[in-house]
């Protein structure tokens, strides 16, 4: 029993460690993110993503990049161009950029995995893309596309303001909104972050690295070299395990650090990160969008380009020698919580979300602010907050027992 109490400390002292680690580059994202949304509109995004050619995937790919890395918000955004003219390469172009190639995740990474890591999630993010622009344009599902556009036509609507950018600088409503969109970023993702965070602290204390040998084949004892199949295996059951902790792509990095740290080849752990879009509330979300035939075409879509990109990247790495050695392996050694950079860059970024907070809830509290999500399931949903305060009482719990076992 007192083993079971020193790992649960353990456990929780990681999760609190890792969120200490990363606080800084979820505030720098999240605020980077919200300024980006507020002064750059739809309106503006559609307008250039109108054309099926390398011009629009360009652009969607762009736009993507300054987007929020939040799945539900690209979901949304990237059906909302689509039934506003986008085409659907470009929408499929910034629905990828969104979730891979933002600033905030690249950030994330460099903490819990390294630099290799970050060049791979921008090169695989870019792969994604350039596979699936390839897929469509070998397939050409012109009946699918124009069925998911009839889909849509119903709830369609044109309001769109767009002041000039110059004006709404200079609004002390733009900065409410701001401040409101930021509030809006943490509000959509705390429940993954929380979970992912934990589970990651959890697996580092619990989970033995023989259940990581099964799951991934010819994991452990140092393995650096693998064959085709075993590539294979793991970029296969890198969306497996990302399917059964579904907790969003910037909630997934811890975990994905643990799984390098157990062994997991490079691919594997790039497979795993870029599978946020191939799990089950995802393809729903996009089924009640533009209808399952199109919404298990994306699945198809988004699962064969991860598994091309991720081979790809492991192979184009392993030929450059910049695949890490297991560093990863000794985060959960290190000492979050000692007066470094990190200390000094959280103590910033917090004070900067007491000033959006102030812009978007103190001298903005009239302003009204709405960003359109994509439907989630309320069961779902009320499951992810219960899940998630418990995660807080199991935290609570386990730094009371860190501290005074």
């Amino acid at each position: 029993m007192n083993r079971f109490l020193q790992q649960w400390g353990e456990a929780a002292y990681t999760t609190v460690g890792f969120f200490w680690m990363a606080l800084w580059a979820f505030i720098l994202g999240y605020a980077i993110s919200s300024l980006i949304q507020i002064f750059l509109t739809e309106k503006r995004m559609q307008q250039t993503m109108g054309g099926g050619g390398g011009k629009s995937v360009l652009l969607g790919t762009f736009f993507g990049f300054i987007s929020s890395s939040c799945s539900f918000s690209a979901l949304a955004t990237s059906k909302s161009l689509f039934q506003k003219g986008a085409s659907f390469v470009s929408s499929i172009a910034f629905l990828l950029a969104s979730t891979n190639l933002v600033i905030e995740l690249g950030i994330i990474i460099s903490i819990f995995l390294g630099w290799q890591f970050v060049v791979g999630e921008y090169v695989g993010g870019i792969l994604l893309i350039l596979f699936s622009w390839l897929l469509i344009r070998l397939i050409n599902p012109k009946k699918l596309i124009k069925k998911a556009r009839e889909n849509l036509e119903a709830s369609s609507s044109s309001s769109m303001s767009d002041k000039p950018l110059t004006e709404k600088l200079r609004s002390q409503e733009s900065w409410a909104k701001v401040g409101k969109q930021y509030a809006m970023e943490w509000k959509m993702v705390w429940k993954d972050v929380t979970l992912g965070f934990t589970i990651a602290g959890i697996v580092a204390a619990f989970v033995p690295d023989s259940f990581f040998q099964t799951l991934f084949i010819n994991t452990g004892d140092g393995q650096q070299t693998f064959t085709f199949l075993t590539l294979l295996e793991h970029v296969v059951m890198g969306p497996v395990a990302a399917f059964l902790t579904f907790i969003g792509s910037m909630g997934n990095i811890p975990l994905a650090a643990l799984l390098f740290g157990k062994g997991v080849s490079f691919a594997g752990v790039m497979a795993f990160i870029f599978s946020d879009l191939v799990v089950f509330p995802v393809l729903r979300i996009n089924a009640k969008y533009y209808g399952w035939k199109m919404s298990l075409f994306i699945l198809f879509l988004l699962f064969t380009s991860l598994i091309g990109a991720s081979l790809i990247l492991h192979y184009g790495f392993d030929f450059l020698q910049l695949i890490p050695e297991g560093a990863s392996k000794d985060i959960t050694e290190k000492n979050p919580f000692e007066i470094n950079y990190t200390f000094w860059l959280n103590l910033i970024f917090l004070m900067l979300t007491g000033l959006l907070i102030y812009f978007g809830f103190v001298k903005g509290d009239k302003v009204k602010h709405h960003k359109e999500m994509a439907p989630k399931s309320p069961v779902l949903e009320k499951t992810l907050k219960w899940t998630a305060l418990i995660c807080y009482f199991w935290l609570v719990v386990g730094m009371l027992l860190k501290f005074t076992l």
